[in-house]
């Protein structure tokens, strides 16, 4: 069984004896040869060491985990972030391929994390341009978490084989499929997610997507017209047609109020 090496980095020392207890109980994959106390002592090690994994706590005084990335060659590294966030810096995390772990850290989280966290390692290994995709979403990452509670508008969507940057004002519709989510995309590319459409529906803004079918999520900046004839469809700027449910038709007048489109 191939160790991957790993680093802890996290100024609470609970937070660091615990994760390294949990990764020898569950991870046997996983060998911690290193915990820094700082940034500038994992900065240190990283210079005379090989590492594979990168454990970083996010807040850390003096140089908190994103500044630390920037001082990096990060796409070398395999990042799961450690971290108390909520809110809005948690959507952010959402709307990226990296892996984190929120605290107190779970174990069934903790061994889902490392488990993607290797299949990606693997990927980048022998596709250089995954390594680039990886480094791009590390940073706008960071761009997404200075935006605060403004909506997300660029989002990394996680693939079979590695991961693309896709920007939200180019998705015109999502689509579930069991656990996997199609996104269509202007110019009619489609992207098969990795991950489910509720997902979705918790990062992108709601006042631009909205669900009109238990399996369709619109973005309603490219909606281009909505008929009850024979039923209620939406008509998109490509043409495409699209049912509304009867459940969600109210819900869908409403929220296309605020756009110069007439509904009646």
């Amino acid at each position: 069984m191939k160790k991957y090496r790993a680093l802890i980095i996290d100024d609470e020392k609970n937070v660091r004896d615990v994760l390294e207890l949990l990764l020898i109980q569950y991870c046997d994959n996983v060998e911690v040869v290193a915990i820094a106390q700082s940034a500038a002592e994992g900065r240190e090690f990283l210079k005379t060491h090989h590492i594979d994994f990168i454990f970083l706590d996010i807040s850390m005084p003096k140089e908190d985990g994103f500044t630390f990335l920037t001082t990096i060659p990060k796409e070398d590294y395999s990042i799961i972030f450690v971290t108390a966030f909520e809110e809005y810096a948690l959507k952010a995390l959402k709307a990226s391929a990296i892996d984190y772990l929120l605290k107190p850290i779970n174990p069934l989280e903790l061994c889902e994390a490392v488990s993607k966290a290797v299949h990606h390692h693997e990927l980048r290994q022998s596709h250089d341009q995954e390594k680039i995709n990886y480094r791009q979403s590390l940073e706008n990452l960071n761009e997404n978490i200075n935006l605060g509670f403004k909506p997300i508008t660029r989002i990394t969507v996680a693939e079979q084989f590695g991961f693309q940057l896709v920007n939200t004002s180019d998705i015109m519709y999502l689509e579930a499929d069991s656990n996997y989510t199609i996104l269509h995309l202007s110019g009619l590319k489609k992207i098969v997610a990795t991950r489910t459409m509720g997902d979705f529906e918790k990062i992108l803004d709601p006042f631009s997507f909205f669900r009109i079918h238990k399996s369709i999520i619109i973005n309603i900046n490219h909606l281009k017209a909505y008929s009850s004839y024979q039923g209620n469809f939406v008509e998109l700027n490509d043409g495409t047609s699209l049912n509304i449910s009867r459940r969600r038709l109210n819900d869908f007048r409403e929220a296309i109020k605020h756009f110069t489109i007439s509904i009646d």
